[in-house]
């Protein structure tokens, strides 16, 4: 599948997606210190929890844009090339649900 990198629907977003995905790629690290620490495990499950709903916070974002842009914009074509773009956001959907 190809993409167009200069039309991608998170572009107006990237700045703030790149924060929040840095600021988790600490979270991370941070777990990984308690683990080397033996923090207690139940602390360590706590921040697991907020680590992953920054993940999910990143991934909803995502979906968002790319149902306001690409989707979009394919709805507008028609034909098989919307049909492959809800396909694949159907699909994006029942991997974030199944996480």
């Amino acid at each position: 599948m190809e993409h167009n990198v200069t039309t991608h629907g998170y572009v107006g977003n990237k700045d703030a997606l790149v924060k929040r995905l840095r600021r988790t790629e600490g979270q991370v690290r941070g777990i990984q210190r308690m683990v080397e620490d033996d923090t207690y495990c139940m602390d360590i499950l706590t921040q697991v929890s907020a680590t992953t709903k920054a993940l999910e916070s990143v991934a909803l974002l995502l979906l968002e844009d790319h149902l306001s842009h690409c989707v979009a914009d394919a709805t507008r074509q028609g034909g098989a090339v919307a049909d492959e773009k809800i396909r694949e956001v159907s699909a994006a959907i029942a991997r974030l649900v199944r996480s």
